[in-house]
């Protein structure tokens, strides 16, 4: 299947199954695919996402009617998408929100004149939408309280040894994520030899026993998504956010619980580097509706803190 999305500022078409559908744009500058798609790479070697060497963007996702691979190229102004699987029609369909239709980027007011500048120069960042929340949620679980490099490891090793091959002409060695009852009936020693310890495994099997219920939070406002998310013990303030902001596109929710983020907005906004949540939030208030953003345009404008601690140290489990 094939298509062409435009994220013009003028109204376009995008071509579905069943027509063609008008998808109004918001006024802004053309699309950064890069910036835009980022958030969905657990890392550089994530078998479900791939950069090529001309610049298309692959990605795997495990939809409803289930894999499905995804081609995305820009032309100029213009995106173009294939799919292939018995998933490449839902993620046609959806590609306008995937690549940020449904954001509004002039919503947001700059008040601090690093947002400002930073804002100018990443005025192709769009917020996507996948409209799939397990996809986001089982990695956001495998962050929780380890370093990036162990869970985008175990993201890796997990998704290559029960996820299957992408489908379509995708790049060698891309996989569709394992679907929810396989999630759910991974033994306990491959989560060990993953490196996952077994707080968080137990959290992802009792999401994905749920998954549908877990998927529903897609289409709901994103406070209502996240109440739905945190009924799962394991999910907390942080992992919901991390997941809504993908799968539903949330322009404000903001990330709590971290361990950097509230010394980093503190430091870029206010010269705090001890700024905690309550301080963060407090800085983001005049950002309410767009505080998200505002916490993504400062990560991008590379303004942080000098480090004065040593870097955590990786656990690894898997020789216990």
């Amino acid at each position: 299947m094939a298509g062409r999305f435009s994220p013009e500022p003028t109204p376009t078409r995008v071509t579905t199954r069943g027509g063609h559908i008008p998808i109004p744009t918001p006024e802004a500058a053309p699309l950064d695919l890069g910036l835009t798609l980022g958030p969905l790479r657990r890392g550089p070697a994530d078998p479900t996402f791939r950069v090529t060497p001309d610049g298309d963007v692959w990605r795997t996702s495990r939809t409803p009617e289930g894999p499905g691979t995804l081609r995305i190229r820009l032309d100029g102004a213009e995106a173009h998408a294939d799919a292939w699987g018995p998933g490449g029609g839902w993620l046609r369909d959806r590609l306008p929100g995937l690549l940020g239709a449904e954001d509004d980027p002039t919503a947001f007011v700059p008040r601090h004149r690093l947002l400002a500048t930073t804002h100018r120069a990443r005025r192709g960042l769009r917020l996507t939408r996948t409209g799939l929340v397990l996809e986001s949620l089982i990695p956001s679980v495998l962050e929780q309280k380890v370093t990036t490099d162990e869970a985008y490891r175990s993201w890796r090793l997990l998704v290559r040894k029960y996820g299957e091959p992408a489908p379509g002409p995708a790049p060698d060695g891309m996989y569709a994520m394992p679907d929810a009852r396989t999630w759910a009936t991974i033994p306990s020693w491959e989560w060990h030899r993953a490196n996952v310890d077994g707080k968080r495994s137990a959290t992802i099997v009792r999401a994905a026993r749920v998954a549908h219920r877990m998927e529903e939070a897609a289409t709901m406002p994103p406070a209502q998504a996240r109440a739905r998310l945190e009924l799962i013990p394991g999910i907390g303030p942080w992992t919901s956010a991390e997941t809504i902001q993908r799968s539903n596109g949330a322009p404000d929710e903001v990330t709590t619980g971290d361990l950097h983020l509230p010394g980093i907005v503190g430091w870029a906004l206010a010269g705090d580097r001890a700024a905690d949540d309550a301080a963060m939030l407090e800085l983001l208030a005049p950002y309410e509706g767009q505080r998200h953003r505002a916490a993504r345009l400062i990560l991008l404008s590379g303004r942080v803190p000098p480090r004065r601690a040593p870097r955590m140290t990786p656990g690894d489990i898997t020789r216990w």
